[in-house]
């Protein structure tokens, strides 16, 4: 089986917060499921786009759609953990950009990785129901191209 490849930047991440995991998100392995893992990428990248005064569905005039995503689990998380999500923007485009995302708690002292992410988003006009472009003072702000 060919692994999915997730290569974060080493620069400092665009934003950080702590989401911390509840009995709700805990599957049958006692541990964080994967569809759980889903809705914590979604949290962080709502609580990003709050902090810059920003909605899915408005980003200067424009909105957000989901085109893809991957997520390679490297540890478990349980229970009382609170999870960090470093979140990074990469590869902009005209109409589209990546979001990555690294997880991870602490446990004794120790930083260890849970998962690593990488969310392909696209901009779209909702009002037009199309595909839209990437509002520039987004990607200025952003793009480390």
């Amino acid at each position: 089986m060919e692994k999915v490849k997730i290569i974060l930047p080493a620069n400092s991440p665009d934003f950080e917060c702590i989401i911390p995991v509840r009995v709700g998100d805990i599957n049958y392995g006692g541990h964080v499921g994967n569809d759980s893992m889903v809705s914590f990428l979604h949290e962080a990248r709502v609580q990003f786009l709050a902090s810059m005064g920003y909605t899915e569905f408005d980003i200067e005039g424009i909105g957000l759609i989901q085109a893809d995503l991957m997520v390679r689990y490297k540890n478990e998380a349980f229970l009382a953990d609170n999870l960090s999500c470093k979140i990074f923007f990469t590869n902009f485009s005209s109409r589209s950009f990546d979001m990555l995302c690294q997880i991870s708690t602490q446990r004794d002292g120790q930083i260890i990785i849970i998962a690593e992410a990488k969310t392909g988003l696209v901009c779209y006009d909702y009002k037009t129901k199309s595909i839209a472009h990437l509002p520039e003072k987004f990607k200025t702000r952003f793009s480390k191209n």
